[in-house]
């Protein structure tokens, strides 16, 4: 039996070494298995021939059965054509080739019949069909059905490859023995409980189906077979680590928690909180190594929740880290635990790339000596240098910005993988983060702080940016202080400074009797910091910035947010920064300054910011819209996750499917051992080999 993946595909008939060539570099193409598996990207119905007199706009394609008439070439060089007049008895319809206008025309013989296919172009009342594809009409033959339609560039194109070209070689392809004897990859039990296609039926069915049925149940089982080997990847690493990792085991909550909650804290903590911290106390009484992940929307309280669990590792004779993306966060971090530490006589230091040398050295004295008890700080944490006496916690926010590789160094500063608790703000939807992070428990703080109001949205277009002024004057009064977001465009970096800086002079304009202050990503940070602190001591009224404020800005009196350009921001970060805001008992507002036209994807992203101030819907929208490939962070985890045919933003009630059966398999079979489980095991070794074992990685 042959592996596809070890045929190269230039030894296909019809493909040969040019043609591979073209392959391997347009589509990534290069084994038999990889053209078995580039799948259309829709199919379109030739079951029907339309008469010429019947065409009308609303049809994207058609096929039409008659003659050629005549055959014109027109215009030199470069704008040569082939224009041909093609009847059938209700009326004629041209037709014009821009490529290979020699050999067509040559190809092609007036008074023989041929079904011709494309899609037809309106001018003038006349329709016109540009590079159809023609065949011979013969009647013996059976009508086609549906056909592929296979993605392709633009230098394939200018080599006379064609949608119909992939075809062709497709069908040679699934008439090779290799195809016909594929193996089987799924158990047959399997393959009977969930009514699963036989693996060869459905692949040649993804791409010649006989029936709309037929291919629904052929794409039913390619997406079944995708998520089924990437959860049971998933599953059989958690299991593996699982088994095999002991924890810092806490015996008691102790005496800072205690002090805190009883003397300090000073307010109610939300029944999420408290639910949440119970998860993590749960988790640490165990004797084996935490590994959660927390989501909460902006706002929620998520730093509190993370200080008290902190407080129960002190209270247990250990110490405790936070790791923050950017110095901005990080030295928030420290201001907001160092404030709540300082009452209980805990220890607090600040660790990041602008900490002087002689501060380091009583640092790493401090960590070393376990006198201090709890480090905050960005990539610097991760430095060789940086050794803890007796680490057990380790809090990681907003983590997608950190790579797997910095992960990793930190989860190994102890001899005793510490417990790891993953901070995020950008909530994740569940069947993403079932994947993405599923070798992570999930908490959720799916509540607002008492008297926390909902951040009213609005849309607005350049025509009415003098009333926005005048609302953001009428807030001024009040007290009030205003962000002013610009976007960062990587394309032309040079081109959004100018952009901020025209928008800052426009704002220094137009408030003049308040101080503006202005930040961006290329200010040394002494200056950058400088600025922050002027906003964040009410010391300047508004805050012209890029998205550098996106987090670590923490300004209760500041109650709107102005964001320019708005359709040029995802959603998940547009609601990042909406974030900013709302922070205060006061009611705030997000303004999403836009231009008018904006096509209808774009339209719905901001309309979807109007409706729901709701983090988890949004993050399902944006889902839907960008797919799980985009969604922030996912890339750079070190993901990869290869679904040709699956989408998790779609899938959600497959993915939890899949993971119920693979679990079961697990659950029967924990080592995959038996004859079945060997070949399951065979099989994820050739699906997953090339990637990263991310599972192990908090």
């Amino acid at each position: 039996m042959s592996d596809l993946r070890k045929l190269d595909i230039q030894y296909l008939k019809g493909v040969g070494p040019k043609r591979a060539e073209l392959l391997a570099s347009e589509l990534d193409i290069h084994t038999f298995h990889d053209l078995l598996y580039y799948f259309p990207f829709r199919h379109i119905d030739r079951s029907t021939i339309y008469r010429i007199a019947d065409i009308n706009g609303d049809m994207p394609y058609i096929q039409i059965k008659g003659r050629f008439i005549t055959f014109t070439v027109a215009g030199e060089g470069a704008k040569r054509r082939l224009q041909a007049l093609f009847g059938d008895g209700s009326g004629t319809i041209e037709v014009v080739w821009f490529n290979r206008v020699k050999s067509i025309q040559q190809s092609y013989r007036s008074g023989v019949e041929y079904l011709l296919f494309g899609k037809p172009t309106a001018f003038q009342n006349h329709y016109s069909i540009i590079h159809p594809e023609v065949d011979e009409y013969k009647p013996s033959q059976p009508q086609m059905g549906l056909q592929g339609v296979y993605n392709l560039t633009e230098r394939l194109h200018s080599r006379a490859f064609s949608s119909r070209t992939i075809s062709k070689l497709v069908n040679t392809l699934l008439a090779t023995d290799a195809v016909k004897n594929i193996a089987e990859t799924l158990p047959a039990s399997l393959r009977e409980s969930r009514r699963l296609m036989p693996l060869h039926d459905a692949l040649v069915a993804m791409h010649a189906p006989k029936s709309i049925d037929e291919l629904h149940r052929a794409q039913f089982r390619i997406k079944y077979e995708e998520l089924f080997f990437l959860q049971l990847n998933i599953l059989r690493y958690i299991k593996g680590e699982h088994d095999k990792l002991d924890g810092y085991k806490f015996t008691q909550v102790g005496s800072y928690f205690h002090d805190f909650y009883h003397n300090v804290l000073g307010f109610e903590l939300t029944g999420a909180q408290k639910r949440v911290i119970r998860e993590m106390w749960t988790d640490m009484c165990t004797g084996r190594q935490m590994n959660r992940l927390l989501q909460g929307d902006v706002g929620s309280g998520k730093t509190i929740v993370a200080f008290m669990t902190m407080l129960i590792a002190l209270g247990n004779g250990y110490q405790a880290c936070i790791m923050a993306p950017t110095e901005i966060l990080a030295g928030q971090h420290y201001e907001t635990i160092k404030a709540l530490a300082e009452p209980l006589g805990v220890t607090v230091a600040l660790l990041t790339g602008s900490t002087r040398k002689r501060q380091r050295d009583v640092i790493h004295a401090g960590l070393q000596s376990g006198e201090l008890q709890i480090l905050i700080g960005t990539h610097a944490l991760i430095e060789d240098n940086v050794k803890f006496a007796r680490l057990a916690l380790a809090v990681i926010d907003e983590q997608h910005r950190f790579g797997v590789a910095q992960r990793a160094r930190l989860w190994k500063k102890s001899d005793t993988p510490p417990h790891v608790l993953v901070m995020t703000a950008t909530p994740i939807p569940r069947t993403l983060a079932m994947t993405v992070y599923g070798d992570l428990d999930v908490s959720i703080i799916d509540e607002l702080p008492p008297g926390r109001k909902p951040v009213h949205t609005v849309m607005r277009y350049e025509d009415h940016r003098y009333d926005v002024y005048r609302f953001m004057h009428d807030q001024l009064r009040k007290g009030r202080q205003i962000y002013v977001v610009y976007p960062l465009i990587e394309e032309s970096e040079k081109l959004d400074l100018h952009d901020l800086q025209a928008g800052y002079d426009t704002i220094c304009e137009q408030f003049a009797n308040y101080r503006v202050a202005m930040v961006h990503g290329r200010m040394k940070p002494a200056e950058k910091d400088h600025q922050m602190e002027l906003f964040a001591t009410h010391q300047a009224h508004i805050l012209v910035a890029t998205t550098v404020i996106e987090v670590g800005v923490n300004v209760p009196n500041a109650s709107v947010m102005v964001i320019e350009n708005a359709e040029r921001f995802g959603l998940s970060q547009l609601h990042q920064l909406r974030g900013r805001v709302g922070r205060g008992a006061d009611q705030s507002y997000c303004v999403l300054m836009t231009k008018f036209k904006l096509n209808a994807d774009t339209r719905r992203r901001l309309e979807v910011m109007t409706e729901t101030n709701d983090g988890f819907l949004i993050a399902e929208e944006d889902m839907r819209q960008r797919g799980p490939g985009d969604i922030e962070g996912t890339q750079q985890s070190g993901i990869a996750f290869n679904l040709k045919v699956a989408n998790l933003a779609t899938d959600g009630q497959l993915v939890q499917l899949t993971r119920d059966d693979a679990q079961a398999i697990l659950n029967a079979d924990p080592l995959l051992e038996s004859p079945q489980g060997r070949r399951l095991d065979a099989q994820l070794h050739r699906l997953f080999d090339k990637t990263v074992n991310w599972a192990q990685i908090s």
